[in-house]
Parts: C-alpha cells; sequence; structure tokens
C-alpha cells in the first residue's frame, strides 16, 4: 500500500538532492540540529552511545552535501586510520617513510582525480598534445578539506607527536564531524581525539559564546555576504564592461568583505556548533584586514590551512633548503603558495592568485631589512600613521588578489583593472550611492565593524553570558528572522563549498 502524500513528503527530506544541500542557517537545519542537541543530551551518560549518534548525524550531513560521495568520506577515514598504526608500527624509519609516503599519495590521487581531472585534460588538449573529452566528474563537498584533516593525523604520528588511537569508531568522528567537516576548519587530531571521551562540559561563558558566534555568523553570511553577492558583486564580476570604473572598484571591495563574510561566517557558525556539542574546534580568522604585511595577513585568514602548510611543508622544505640561506627560504615560499593556490582550484586565476602572494612574501623578506633601516632614519617606524598606511596597503595589495580569487578567467580580470584604471571617475561615485544605498550600507557596516576593537567583543560575549539563558534564545530567534527577511528565495552556498 503507498505512503500517503504526508508520508512522501516526509521520507523525501531524508533524500540526497543535489542542488539542495543542507546548509547552515537554513530551515531544515534548524530542526536537524535541534534533534542532534536531544539525542546528544538523552545519551549524555553513555559515551559510546553519544560518540555514535554523532557519527550516524554526521554522516547524514554528509549525505545530505554529496550523496554517494559519503563512501569516499568513509573510505579515506579507513585508510588513514589504519596506516597510521602500520606508520606507528614500522620497524624502522624507512618503513615508516613508505607508509606514509603511499598513504599521501592515496589521499592526493583522490583529491587529484576529483579536483584536477579535467583541468589539466584542457591544458593537454590546449598544447595540442591530444584531443581529449572532459569527464563528467562531480567534486565531493569538502574533499580538500577532510582529506588535509585526515593527513594530519598521519604526519603526526610519523613525526611523534601523537600516538595512533585504537578506535576506528573514535577517528571517524573526527573526520565525519559534521560541523567542520564541509568547510573546515581543518583541526588537528592531536587537539580534536582527546576531547572525543572527555564528558561534554556546558558552562555559562562557553553556551553565551555559542549564541554570539551564531549570531555573528549568521549575519555576516546571510545578510552580508549573500545580500551583497547577489545584488552587486556577481552582477559585476559576470559582466564588468558594462559598469564603471567606480562600480568595479566597489565590486572588488565588496567582495573582499564578502570573501571574508562568507567563510568566516561559516567558521563562526562551526566553533558555536562545536561548543554546544562540547567541542572546541580552531578558530580561523582573526580580523585579517588589520593586517599590516601579507605575511601578518596569513597569519590571521584561513589559519588552519595557513598552519597546516607551515608546519608540514613550508618548515620540512625550508630545513631541507637551509642551505640555499634566503634563496632556500624564497623557493620554500613560492612551493608553498603554489600549492596554495592549486588548493583552491583547478584554475589559472588560482594559480596566480598563489604566485602573486609568494611575490609579495618573497619582496617583502629581501627588502625588510632597508625599510627598517630607511624608516629608522627618520624616526617614524612606530609611528601610528604609518601603521594606518601599511594597513591600507595591504589590503589594496590583498583586494588586487581577490579579484583573481573570483574573477572566472584571466581576460575578465583585465577587463576589471581596465575599467578600474581606464573608466574611473570620481564624479560617479554620488551615483553609485544613490543606486546601491543598501550595498554601500552593508559594505560600510561591514568593514567598520571587522575594525572594531576586540575588547568590544569580548565584553559583547561577558554581557551575552550573563544574560539569561530565555533572553539568549531570543535574541537568536531575532537574528534568525532578520536572516528570513533579507535571503533570497534560495539558500546561496557557502564560497568555499566548491573548494
Amino acid at each position: 500500500m503507498p505512503f500517503p502524500i504526508e508520508w512522501n513528503k516526509f521520507w523525501e527530506l531524508f533524500k540526497y538532492v543535489p542542488h539542495d544541500p543542507l546548509l547552515f542557517g537554513s530551515s531544515m537545519f534548524i530542526f536537524f540540529f535541534i534533534a542532534v542537541l536531544i539525542v546528544y543530551r538523552f545519551f549524555s551518560g553513555n559515551t559510546s552511545l553519544r560518540i555514535y549518534s554523532l557519527i550516524i548525524f554526521s554522516l547524514f550531513f554528509y549525505y545530505k552535501a554529496a550523496g554517494v560521495y559519503l563512501l569516499l568520506l568513509v573510505l579515506i577515514a579507513v585508510v588513514n586510520f589504519y596506516s597510521g598504526a602500520w606508520i606507528y608500527n614500522a620497524k624502522d624509519q624507512l618503513h615508516k617513510r613508505l607508509i606514509l609516503t603511499a598513504t599521501i599519495i592515496i589521499n592526493l590521487g583522490l583529491l587529484g582525480y576529483f579536483k584536477y581531472t579535467n583541468f589539466f585534460l584542457e591544458i593537454l588538449n590546449d598544447l595540442k598534445a591530444g584531443q581529449f573529452d572532459m569527464l563528467d566528474i562531480f567534486l565531493p563537498i569538502g574533499i580538500s578539506f577532510y582529506t588535509f584533516k585526515a593527513m594530519s593525523y598521519l604526519i603526526e604520528i610519523y613525526f611523534e607527536m601523537l600516538e595512533p588511537i585504537k578506535s576506528l569508531r573514535n577517528f571517524s568522528l573526527f573526520v565525519f564531524f559534521f560541523p567542520n567537516v564541509l568547510m573546515g576548519p581543518i583541526d588537528r587530531a592531536v587537539n580534536f581525539l582527546p576531547q572525543i571521551e572527555q564528558k561534554p562540559i556546558f558552562t555559562k561563558e562557553k553556551i553565551g559564546l555559542a549564541v554570539f558566534l551564531l549570531c555573528t555568523g549568521l549575519f555576516k553570511k546571510y545578510v552580508i555576504a549573500d545580500y551583497i553577492s547577489l545584488n552587486f558583486t556577481d552582477r559585476v564580476f559576470e559582466f564588468p564592461l558594462r559598469f564603471t570604473g567606480v562600480e568595479n572598484l566597489f565590486a572588488v571591495y565588496g567582495f573582499a568583505l564578502q570573501g571574508y563574510a562568507d567563510f568566516s561566517g561559516y567558521t563562526d557558525m562551526a566553533l558555536a556548533i562545536g561548543l554546544l556539542l562540547g567541542f572546541e574546534l580552531m578558530d580561523n580568522f582573526n580580523r585579517p584586514f588589520k593586517a599590516h604585511s601579507v605575511a601578518e595577513y596569513w597569519r590571521r585568514w584561513h589559519l588552519s590551512l595557513s598552519t597546516w602548510l607551515l608546519d608540514y611543508l613550508f618548515r620540512p622544505l625550508q630545513i631541507s633548503l637551509r642551505n640555499m640561506k634566503k634563496a632556500g627560504t624564497a623557493l620554500a615560499i613560492f612551493i608553498t603558495f603554489f600549492v596554495v593556490g592549486i588548493w583552491h582550484g583547478p584554475s589559472f586565476t588560482f594559480i596566480l592568485f598563489g604566485i602573486l602572494h609568494s611575490t609579495y612574501l618573497v619582496f617583502s623578506m629581501y627588502t625588510q631589512p632597508l625599510r627598517d633601516a630607511f624608516y629608522n632614519k627618520l624616526g617614524i617606524k612606530n609611528a601610528p600613521w604609518l601603521k594606518v598606511l601599511q594597513i591600507i596597503f595591504t589590503f589594496h595589495l590583498l583586494a588586487f588578489t581577490a579579484l583573481l580569487f573570483r574573477a572566472p578567467s584571466l581576460e575578465f580580470a583585465g577587463d576589471m583593472l581596465s575599467q578600474i584604471f581606464t573608466y574611473f571617475h570620481a564624479e560617479v561615485f554620488p551615483q553609485y550611492v544613490s543606486a546601491y544605498p543598501s550595498i554601500v550600507l552593508l559594505i560600510v557596516i561591514g568593514y567598520v565593524s571587522h575594525f572594531l576593537p576586540e575588547a568590544w567583543e569580548k565584553k559583547t560575549v561577558a554581557v551575552l553570558t550573563k544574560t539569561p539563558l530565555l533572553i539568549q534564545a531570543v535574541i537568536l530567534a531575532i537574528m534568525i528572522w532578520l536572516v528570513w527577511q533579507v535571503r533570497s528565495a534560495e539558500m546561496q552556498p557557502f564560497m568555499y563549498f566548491k573548494f
């Protein structure tokens, strides 16, 4: 006997729908997370059931995002779990290195197949090395993140920073954990694994911080990033030649903010959800536009990736190239940031994005002594106004690379730069403000809030912590209502889903 229509609709919720993933902030996610909290609380006295429930919910969450590629996630977990044990039990250093190398090749081979196969086929076609048809390959959401997360476990065992755990169950939760499986943070095994067996402790401070992070994450993503994207930056980046130099310039400024608000908004929500489940995840951002240099920017932006590459790629390269002195460090920087570029995607714009960042860093390294001597001679090295100028200059270097990050091709990036430098007329600015008042307002709010003193944020969290739980719930409900008022008809996927 067929199910009634209502039951059919209910079961539809459990099916994978490619164009409708389970997103933070969606109405379905709210019900999903309420179910997680209820079950998690019910099993709070039983460690095994609590962990298994999180694994099941995490697998369902990923299934709703990637469908059958859930099997790939499971494969990554199993391969890296057993490889970690084999590395630890290997009889000598050579065998350890061989197992590590083989497993990294498997990890990167899977990542490379899904992410870069068509890119290399396209290059071969352009070089007239053959005529290859593009393959119908779906990029599993989050593969770059959970692959790097799993590899950190192997590398930490190899360098004797961590002993392998005996529980495939616990390791699976580390890889599958739904708050950060799709877009990070790329947590380290050495930090996450010890938290699994610990009984969750929910203090007023953690709940207050979680509510604050949920509110800021929702606001950044759905009020700032999505609104700016749909109503301005997407239009300009799609047809830059239709817009004035002023509009192209502000599209670049808008996208720089949009990218930060989108990614850090996700991170805020991931951290908050982790806290409400008793886990402390690695933070990913520390007000990156306050950076005085590109080097400092990378100590503030996407910290889980930048520290991963610093520890597992740059430093080993720097040590192996130490005989070359500064030239060796420069080469290590170029290799690391080539990886940064290609990690983001199979595109020459991303490769150039990485090369430009490495060029900034190498140029800064070689000119640092000259600049310090010049500033000291003038007595302005610690002048506040110099710091402000450095922040502004650094921001514009970053905005230029953000243009490459967003532009669909080098040709489009060139068109935007042409409009900015050839057809820029300051008198158009009042017309731009009158044409896009809400966009201008959100850009101003986004940047001003970014530069507010960090002490204000801590004070806000402290006040929220002292607020009764009912009032915190009302504040969160108001933020959800605000998101509902400004969001588009369809939920917009997070920008880093494609990476």
